[in-house]
């Protein structure tokens, strides 16, 4: 241990993804001896692993967690009631997705037993209402179920969990805090056919059963006016509350601002990212299983606020065939691992066409393969060139509503199957980030998905912004203006799942990745008494990521 003075100050550079060189300014805290040695970079969203749960997959697996203790032994056949015996039975029946049968995942709910009558009853309680095997759990629930000998009639009722949204009410802005789960699709490369998938993915999930909506977050060319065609075509909006109520077409609510009436079609980015954010957290969507948001193209300032203002469970990724698509999307991708959204699939569009009995290629192959090995991606979903996809959008409605047994709606009944199950696998037990400010302490604690909370001193985080306004960007050294001693951290605010902004009392606005933080670790210093409660007044920052 080392006591830095107050005239001290340590300079650490470092190569990391994140930050182009670490300072620490003495203060009156006691600091461990860093080491200079490099630490592993820490793994994009793509590649964390996920871990099984009872409940389902959580995002981040710790590898000091101890394994799930194994379920009681049954009794011996002869000595079980009869409600072991069919608890017994149902152990047969396995989710394949977390490799658990439906009785340690706690699907099996309101068991009732009439030996004398034989009959059977229960409720299978699904994660969600838009689970792709439920006939298959109700069909092998009630096979096994009647191998009894005395069972006569079996009755399943098929639910689902109610919508728990991924950050409580206080944390997530606005008409989104009953939104379960939010899934971004996006291409980065216009063209490619993104809003068609975006429309009909949406329909697709309702059509699974979940209570859906869309949004389109394109406002220099919206096109959910042309794909659907609702009897309101105008959003109002709550004159007390400044609510947006959005409009229905088949079930599904659309918001868009092709939908606002006639207004300006010039607008800065500033003005666009205010606006998008503005309809997409002030609409008031209700209770839904799913938020279906369609990107505008690009990497830019419109996708960043969005990734910033709410926190997305999964991204699916539209391309085509074309090598010029791939270099795009890999864009993309990256984008949205640094910003901590996991991608869940890929979608090749316009892959191929049908004709005399043979299939043809005129973009090439193996741009979805690549995408698909190069970033990990669960996956990959092809959809033909078929002349009824786009005549159905253009005519207001999407192919899944207009013929939803045809081949096409089956690959996106496909992708619908995959998004449900990837992001259940997900968010079956969100695990929960915290940052805030001890004032108790004097010291900004930090808790991370399955690591032991750290504490650090307020001025190792302010020194170590690695914004523009601390980091030349040209030259990529450290600016050397000073930071107040006594800069006190004043709110700390979420942004998506990858940071928190940090007010500071001098007036400075700090963005800190929670991989920056993570990089800070080694300055921890130890807690002093005992543990402080969460203060009031927007000091803490809580995300819980699918």
């Amino acid at each position: 241990m080392r006591t830095l003075r107050s005239d001290a100050r340590v300079d650490v550079q470092r190569q990391s993804p994140v930050s182009r060189g670490l300072r620490v300014t003495a203060a009156p805290w006691t600091l461990p001896t860093a080491s200079d040695a490099p630490r592993a970079p820490i793994a994009p969203a793509l590649a964390r692993p996920a871990t099984a749960s009872r409940r389902g997959v959580t995002a981040f697996a710790s590898a000091a967690s101890p394994p799930a203790a194994p379920p009681p032994p049954l009794p011996a056949a002869a000595q079980r009631t009869p409600e072991e015996q069919v608890l017994a039975q149902l152990r047969n029946v396995i989710d394949p997705d977390f490799g658990e049968d439906i009785v340690a995942c706690g699907f099996v709910r309101e068991l009732a037993v009439d030996p004398a009558a034989g009959s059977v009853s229960f409720t299978l309680e699904l994660t969600t209402p838009a689970c792709p095997v439920k006939e298959m759990f109700q069909r092998q629930s009630t096979e096994v179920v009647k191998a009894l000998p005395w069972v006569r009639d079996v009755s399943i009722r098929m639910t689902a969990q109610p919508p728990k949204p991924l950050l409580p009410e206080s944390g997530r802005p606005g008409g989104l805090a009953k939104v379960r789960h939010i899934i971004a699709v996006s291409s980065c490369k216009g063209g490619v056919g993104k809003s068609t998938v975006s429309v009909n993915l949406a329909y697709t999930l309702a059509q699974m059963g979940a209570k859906v909506g869309i949004f389109d977050a394109d406002v220099y060319g919206p096109s959910l006016p042309l794909m659907v065609n609702p009897e309101v075509k105008v959003l109002e909006m709550d004159p007390a509350t400044k609510a947006i109520f959005p409009t229905e077409y088949e079930g599904v609510k659309v918001v868009s601002f092709g939908f606002a009436g006639q207004g300006s079609a010039i607008m800065r980015g500033p003005m666009v990212s205010g606006l998008i954010q503005q309809m997409l957290t002030t609409a008031d969507w209700g209770e839904l299983d799913y938020l279906v948001v369609d990107f505008p193209p690009g990497t830019g300032d419109i996708q960043l606020t969005l990734c910033q203002t709410v926190s997305f469970s999964a991204a699916v990724i539209v391309t085509t065939p074309q090598k010029l698509a791939f270099i795009d999307v890999a864009k993309g991708i990256r984008m949205f691992a640094r910003l901590v959204v996991p991608c869940v699939a890929v979608v090749e569009n316009m892959s191929y066409f049908e004709a005399e009995g043979k299939r043809f290629f005129p973009f090439g192959q193996g741009s979805g393969e690549r995408i698909q090995r190069d970033f990990g991606l669960p996956n990959l979903v092809r959809f033909p060139i078929v002349p009824d996809l786009s005549a159905a959008g253009d005519g207001g409605q999407p192919l899944v509503v207009a013929d939803p047994t045809c081949a096409t709606s089956a690959a996106f009944m496909e992708l619908g199957a995959a998004v449900v199950r990837e992001v259940a696998k997900m968010g079956g037990r969100p695990v929960r980030q915290a940052v805030y400010y001890d004032q108790q302490q004097d010291l900004v604690a930090v808790q991370l998905p399955g690591e032991e909370e750290f504490l650090l001193p307020p001025v190792v985080v302010r020194e170590n912004d690695t914004s523009a306004t601390s980091i030349d960007e040209w030259t990529g050294q450290r600016k050397r203006d000073e930071v107040p001693q006594d800069a006190r951290p004043t709110a700390i605010n979420p942004l998506g799942n990858y940071a928190v902004q940090i007010a500071w009392s001098d007036g400075f606005n700090q963005v800190a990745s929670y991989e920056l933080l993570d990089e800070l670790r080694r300055y921890a210093v130890p807690r002093r008494g005992p543990v402080a409660a969460t203060l009031p007044g927007g000091l803490a920052a809580e995300a819980h990521l699918a």
